[in-house]
Parts: structure tokens; C-alpha cells; sequence
């Protein structure tokens, strides 16, 4: 299963790449991960929330395929912990998911449209972090849930 996380948004800060590009390269023995940063159109610099949210959808829309297994990062979705992570991430695994997408939407969230295309939500915490942050956390999450699948010492449980 190859794996892309998907962020709404400017490119990294150099510190942040640097610690996405070492998860990576851990993970990198156990799977395929990469990084899409999708940039909605500089132009857009706008206070409308929801033409900025349509704007995002239709990027999210457009890249997304009907085989994508979507995972939708939210503050409200279900949050599990580690272990469920790489529990979730065999399920789909064994159920023959060719590529899942996790999805870091944009500052105001993600349109109903995407919603509703979402086939899971998940929150890594009911606190709200950047971008870039939640970026180098989910490498660094996929990386611990393959360290758990392969019974790397990486994850003391």
C-alpha cells in the first residue's frame, strides 16, 4: 500500500522537510509514504471561508481517484491511539487498499463535499497545530505504525 499525506498549503520550512524527509527514510524499508502540498492559487488571499474552502475542494477533488482511500484529519474525528494506527493501517493493508490518502485540509477545514468523499476521519488530537507540524507528526505516526507491524523496538508500548 503506498501511502500520501496530502497538506492544503504553503511548502515547509527547511527544518520541517529535514525531519519529514528522516521519517520518510525510516518508514522507507517498511513502505511507501510521500508528500503531496497542494497550493491553492495565491490569488485567492481571501476572508470568504467558504470560496476558500470551495477553491481547496475542487484541488482535493481533482487529485483525488475513485481507487484513493481517504482519511480525512480533523480535530473532531476519531482519535486513536499508535497501535490502532498500525491496526488500521493492516486492515487496509489486507483489504487491498492500493493507496491511502491522509488528508491535512485547509485552515478553515474541508468542504462538505470532501467530507462526505472521506471514507474515515481521524484526529491525531483535540488540540489544533500548523500545518507543517501536522505534516511532520503524521511521518512521523506512519512511520511508528509500520515500527509496530514489524516489531521494530522503535515503539515501547
Amino acid at each position: 500500500m503506498h501511502i500520501e499525506i496530502w497538506s492544503i498549503g504553503k511548502e515547509n520550512d527547511s527544518f520541517i522537510d529535514e525531519g519529514i524527509r528522516y521519517y520518510f527514510q525510516k518508514t522507507k524499508p517498511y513502505n511507501s509514504v510521500e508528500l503531496c502540498i497542494l497550493q491553492p492559487p495565491k490569488k485567492l488571499a481571501t476572508t470568504d471561508i467558504e470560496r476558500a474552502k470551495q477553491v481547496e475542494e475542487e484541488l482535493i477533488l481533482k487529485k483525488l481517484q475513485p481507487q484513493h482511500y481517504l482519511v480525512l484529519l480533523d480535530e473532531r474525528g476519531k482519535q486513536l491511539n499508535s497501535i490502532q494506527w498500525s491496526q488500521q493501517f493492516q486492515q487496509l493493508m489486507n483489504q487491498g487498499t492500493k493507496t491511502l490518502v491522509l488528508l491535512i485540509g485547509g485552515a478553515y477545514g474541508v468542504s462538505d463535499n470532501v467530507k462526505k468523499r472521506a471514507n474515515q476521519v481521524w484526529s491525531l488530537s483535540p488540540l489544533v497545530f500548523p500545518h507543517q507540524l501536522v505534516r511532520l507528526i503524521l511521518a512521523e505516526q506512519v512511520y511508528r505504525s509500520f515500527s509496530i507491524l514489524n516489531n521494530s523496538p522503535y515503539h515501547h508500548s
